[in-house]
């Protein structure tokens, strides 16, 4: 799955500028750049530790400035952002990026090829790079010299450093291993190397500038901290190896460390179909899988986000049953079912490892879909059982008779959730006080997992020998579709309100509605379903997802742009959401049929995939502006975006069609 990029490309900065790279570690940590090693994003560095994975997030190392001396003449390889220049200009020596499976940076230097490598240690908080040295000429100079010299920041991911008087500046030198601890509360950073020199006269480079946050109105500058220089004597070897780990390393290891990483990747693909799309965002999909405790969860997004209880959910299925990894799927809901309290699953484990937040409605009734779909994958209802239902039917009679934010069930076997100023469902922009799409009442979505949560239930309770509880899981199912049907279909658009609040309904023509259609226990007729398509697809349907609302609509923004205020003032009012298309293309299979459906989502699915050399390479995009050309924002690289186009792709378009008729 080789991505490569020339010079034209690289030299361009408002192409190269664009493209980034993503390494991960399967613990939350990560290390990210462009293409060009410009860090262009408070986000971007070579470590990036989670010191409490997934989460306690550190940017411990941000960059590695590398001069290439040859006999004497100096060789910038970096680059970097300053107020109003960028210096050095490494890229002007640079012929080539590829992933393959991991970044390579290639550079051209008086018949000197030289290329650095870059990845992380599986379950650890390690960077390892790589330098090769080839010749071209017919001789070599008569002095080839590596000068290293990292630039460490030691801060909190979400923030940026500056110079300070608190800083400890002493180097601790061992033999192959040269470590740094600026601040005392902070984890040791080692670097693993075999120099043939070591200058620790430290000094500070000032005022960096990070042109992406500087777009996003938000910290762009910052000051990083070089404690010493490394010299490596390439006449003497062509290869140079430096790990920087919170761990201690023998240098040695490093080789061990790359085959070990190359044959983990190439294990994740071996027993997948052929196919070019979903082999790549398989491997997309392992970087969202990481470790908290002894169990797995999901990253929902990077640079910035942890792990959230929707977006887990969400892309459960895509990234590990369509990528045949039912032990992290059976892992992640044990998990996450330990942490259910009043009903509800919770929507967001913060940063530094407080509590967990509960307020969202739609996360919980998500987890029931998670585990109907490890059912169809895997047939492992003892899993189920033992592990899931108590809590399962515990959820189900918190909904029943009320839990956090008036969520409950009404007369009508409706579910209502919500009070004014609060965000319950995906659609949660806020700023302030301002609720940017206020959904409180009865959102379409919500009645549609809501429904297929009993549904779900309704085939538990039978499988595992309780005819009352199936009943009455069978009867509030048959009452709640009644109820939505009466209340939901508007006639005069042909499609269904988004929320119905009492007397009030939203005609707001928005993607909610799609996933009344998709889930495998649906309300919706047939034909009802296709005039809801048909809808769908003349205001919603683009080449990059759907809108999340009409283009005719008077809240409509085009752009996802600008101030924190006017990007979530476009959040949810027209941008584009990718992983929409999983839920809309499962809809075309049920309304259209299994052969229409691959023959649409081959089309769209290969437009798509431009896209993966677009922005961050080899990943999915969290966001897209509503209008064209669509460009990529938000997270560069967004779990439940890969997860629902690989699930839509096996299931329904390129490997086996999933039954449509649902086992559970």
């Amino acid at each position: 799955m080789m991505t490569k990029f020339d010079s034209a490309i690289i030299r361009n900065l408002e192409t190269s500028l664009s493209r980034e790279w993503l390494e991960t570690n399967g613990l939350g940590g990560f290390a990210s750049s462009t293409i060009t090693g410009l860090n262009t994003r408070r986000y971007h560095g070579l470590l990036t530790a989670a010191t409490k994975p997934p989460v306690g997030r550190v940017v411990m190392l941000s960059k590695l400035e590398e001069t290439l001396v040859i006999d004497d003449r100096r060789y910038e390889l970096s680059a970097n952002q300053y107020p109003g220049t960028i210096h050095p200009r490494g890229f002007d020596y640079q012929v080539g990026f590829k992933q393959d499976p991991w970044p390579v940076f290639i550079y051209e230097v008086e018949g000197i090829r030289f290329e650095k490598s870059i990845f992380m240690k599986h379950g650890q908080n390690t960077t390892v790079i790589r330098y090769q040295c080839e010749v071209s000429t017919s001789s070599f100079p008569a002095s080839v010299v590596l000068e290293v010299r990292p630039l460490i920041a030691f801060r909190d991911y979400h923030s940026t450093t500056h110079e300070n008087n608190s800083l400890n500046p002493a180097v601790n030198r061992e033999d192959g291993i040269t470590s740094v601890r600026p601040y005392s509360d902070l984890p040791w950073l080692h670097f693993a190397h075999d120099c043939s020199n070591i200058d620790t006269d430290g000094f500070w480079y000032r005022n960096f500038q990070y042109a992406r946050e500087q777009e996003r109105g938000l910290d762009f500058a910052e000051d990083l901290y070089s404690p010493f220089l490394l010299t490596f004597d390439l006449d003497r070897c062509s290869r140079v190896r430096i790990v920087a780990s919170t761990e201690r390393h023998d240098i040695r290891d490093a080789d061990s460390y790359r085959f070990d990483e190359m044959s983990r990747r190439q294990s994740l693909l071996s027993n997948l179909a052929t196919n070019d799309i979903v082999q790549s965002l398989t491997s997309a999909a392992d970087q969202y899988l990481v470790a908290r405790g002894e169990q797995k969860t999901i990253i929902a997004g990077y640079h910035w986000f942890g792990d959230w209880g929707r977006d887990t959910m969400i892309a459960l299925p895509g990234l590990t049953l369509a990528t045949r990894r039912p032990d992290a799927a059976r892992s992640i809901l044990a998990e996450f079912s330990k942490h259910v309290d009043q009903g509800m699953l919770p929507n967001r484990f913060p940063d530094a490892g407080e509590t967990p937040e509960y307020n969202t409605v739609d996360a919980t009734l998500w987890f029931f879909e998670a585990v109907r779909s490890l059912l169809q994958y895997t047939n492992d209802f003892d899993f189920v059982r033992h592990s899931l239902y108590d809590v399962l039917k515990s959820i189900i009679s918190w909904h029943i008779s009320g839990t956090r934010y008036q969520i409950h069930v009404d007369e009508d076997g409706l579910l209502f959730a919500g009070e004014p100023g609060v965000q319950l469902t995906w659609m949660d922009a806020k700023v302030g006080n301002w609720v940017v799409t206020p959904r409180q009442g009865k959102p379409v979505e919500i009645q549609a997992l809501w429904f297929n949560a009993l549904r779900v239930m309704q085939r538990l309770a039978l499988k595992f020998g309780e005819p009352d509880n199936e009943q009455n899981y069978r009867e509030l199912a048959d009452r709640t579709k009644q109820s939505f049907n009466e209340q939901f279909w508007n006639e005069a658009e042909g499609c269904l309100y988004d929320v119905v609040n009492g007397e009030v309904r939203d005609a707001s023509i928005r993607p909610n509605q799609i996933i009344a259609l998709s889930l495998p226990h649906s309300m919706i007729s047939k034909e009802r379903a296709k005039r809801v398509m048909g809808v769908v697809e003349r205001d919603l349907l683009t080449s990059r997802g759907l809108r999340t609302l009409s283009p005719s609509d008077p809240q409509y923004h085009p752009r996802y742009e600008g101030d924190a205020l006017r990007r979530d003032s476009a959040y949810h009012q027209g941008t584009i959401w990718p992983w929409l298309m999983g839920p809309y293309i499962k809809a075309y299979a049920k309304t259209f049929g299994a052969s229409a459906a691959r023959e649409f989502g081959e089309t769209w699915l290969q437009n798509f995939c431009q896209h993966l050399d677009e922005a961050c390479v080899g990943q999915v995009s969290e966001i897209f502006d509503a209008a064209e050309p669509h460009q990529a924002r938000g997270c560069v690289a967004q779990a439940w975006s890969v997860a629902e186009l690989l699930r839509a792709a096996v299931e329904d378009v390129y490997v086996s069609p999933v039954p449509l008729t649902a086992t559970a």
